[in-house]
């Protein structure tokens, strides 16, 4: 269901963006590529039964819908991270004075995907992170490139991993990609969860978001699954 007037805006802006493609195409024709890029160097070892990690990259809607295609991912919740808990509010959020990113939480399980992999994934198809404060059509800092991580290690892991990418010179200028440690998750309200699969026509979402999944599947067919691992929504 469609609760303010930010997503009619959102949807509208994004109508007719694909509208201008149905007639200037190839202008048009994509609205994110995703780019093949090595694997991180360095790797978290884990022998925990699952894990989580957290990541921000413009809406959470597109974010979550990658992770939710991920083999051995376990659960990706929407939400924000980075703020207060009296602040968690999607209107709130959405001032951009918050402190909180538009935000996901992946619990996966190590043995069969890595932080280093989910990282690879993120940095990849799942967001542009070159931009800091903007992905696609969305700015303003609730919109921002950061990885949270939820451990010394994870933190190292991505820093190091952000380096060697700058290091290798794959994006055409450097990661604006932010780390923030020691940063609260707080999920988000349920009408956002597992939006990309239950509104696959969303204007929005055609434009900006599928495009997403196809970068998945054809970048990393070995990660990829079919069916999405959906969040469980009371109510």
């Amino acid at each position: 269901m469609i609760k303010t007037s930010k997503w009619f805006a959102r949807g509208f802006a994004c109508a007719m963006l694909v509208a201008a493609g149905a007639i200037f195409s190839p202008l048009f024709a994509s609205a994110e590529e995703g780019i093949k890029i090595p694997p991180p160097l360095l790797d978290e070892k884990s022998n925990a039964a699952t894990e989580t990690a957290v990541f921000a990259g413009g809406c959470f809607w597109g974010v979550q819908g990658v992770f939710q295609h991920v083999d051995g991912v376990l659960d990706a919740t929407s939400g924000y991270a980075g703020g207060e808990e009296k602040t968690a509010i999607y209107e709130v959020v959405g001032s951009g004075q918050t402190g909180h990113a538009e935000a996901v939480k992946v619990t996966f399980d190590p043995k069969k995907i890595t932080y280093g992999k989910l990282l690879q994934v993120y940095f990849s198809v799942a967001h542009d992170p070159t931009q800091l404060n903007r992905q696609g059509p969305d700015s303003g800092t609730q919109y921002r490139s950061t990885v949270f991580p939820l451990s010394n290690e994870q933190a190292k892991v991505a820093k190091a991993y952000i380096d060697q990418l700058d290091a290798a010179k794959v994006y055409g200028e450097k990661i604006a990609t932010t780390i923030e440690p020691e940063k609260a998750f707080y999920a988000a309200e349920g009408y956002h969860q597992n939006f990309l699969t239950l509104n696959p026509d969303y204007p929005y979402i055609v434009y900006n978001d599928l495009p997403k999944i196809e970068n998945l599947k054809k970048i990393f067919p070995d990660m990829y699954r079919t069916e999405p691992v959906l969040v469980k929504v009371n109510g």
